[in-house]
């Protein structure tokens, strides 16, 4: 199966069940009309940090993806897209609090042109892709950040298969991170993740809490040819559906 075949369109008749998570593959390149459309739903928050960027098509970049979850989430909650308000933790995690309550837990995630948005009912989740970059220091960035037993394997591997299984390593990293809801306050060189090619994704080891481990789902996801990603999820009995967001 390539990869397309993983990402289908939505049901017309869109539900997300309590043990459901879904992801959403956007395309984060797309007309003048459509970025402009998505502007106008953004808050004034995310309109003055769309105009700080310097290129033109990392600030499109942006405005479509805050939009697009926008999209997303509104769809869920039957809302105007304009109509959902974020609000953040103390690490910076985006909520979306209505009537005192929390009806949708998500995160996003992007690299290049392509964005990636996991959403949940009750479940802590994290997600991250990254564009496999061939030439990025990988094994000066793992000996600065991974875990020393990270750090080994990733050296022991034959060269031509280090760099796709850095970026493994890392997106499973950032994925539990973010799902935790602390960001880059938890050190990533405190936890262990699998990584070696064939390897399912599994969270290992943490260094504060041997039982942690337990609490959390990682698995692997495909954007598409070049990229890795990752999702994790707390709890163990979910179901993954992998939804491509169309115009």
């Amino acid at each position: 199966m390539n990869t397309a075949e993983l990402w289908v369109n939505p049901p017309s008749n869109l539900t997300l069940s309590g043990n459901e998570v879904h992801a959403w593959r956007v395309a984060l390149d797309v007309d003048a009309t459509i970025v402009c459309s998505l502007f106008s739903t953004l808050c004034a928050t995310e309109q003055q940090r769309a105009e700080r960027f310097y290129l033109q098509l990392h600030r499109d970049r942006f405005i479509v993806g805050r939009g697009v979850l926008r999209q997303i989430l509104a769809s869920y909650l039957q809302i105007h897209p304009s109509e959902i308000n974020f609000s953040y933790n103390t690490y910076g995690k985006p909520r979306v609090i209505i009537a005192n309550e929390e009806p949708l837990r998500f995160n996003l995630s992007h690299s290049q042109e392509l964005a990636l948005i996991a959403v949940t009912q009750n479940c802590d989740v994290g997600v991250d892709l990254e564009y496999i970059r061939y030439d990025f220091p990988c094994q000066e960035i793992a000996a600065r950040f991974f875990s020393p037993t990270e750090v080994a394997l990733l050296r022991s591997l034959p060269p031509h298969l280090q760099t796709a299984a850095f970026f493994t390593c890392w997106t499973r990293k950032e994925a539990f991170i973010k799902a935790t809801g602390k960001g880059l306050s938890l050190p990533l060189y405190q936890f262990d993740v699998s990584f070696l090619p064939g390897e399912p994704a599994k969270l290992l080891y943490t260094a504060w809490d041997e039982s942690e481990a337990q609490r959390w789902i990682l698995q692997e996801i495909i954007p598409d040819v070049g990229y890795v990603g990752a999702i994790a999820v707390a709890g163990n009995n979910w179901q993954l559906r992998q939804y491509q967001f169309s115009w």
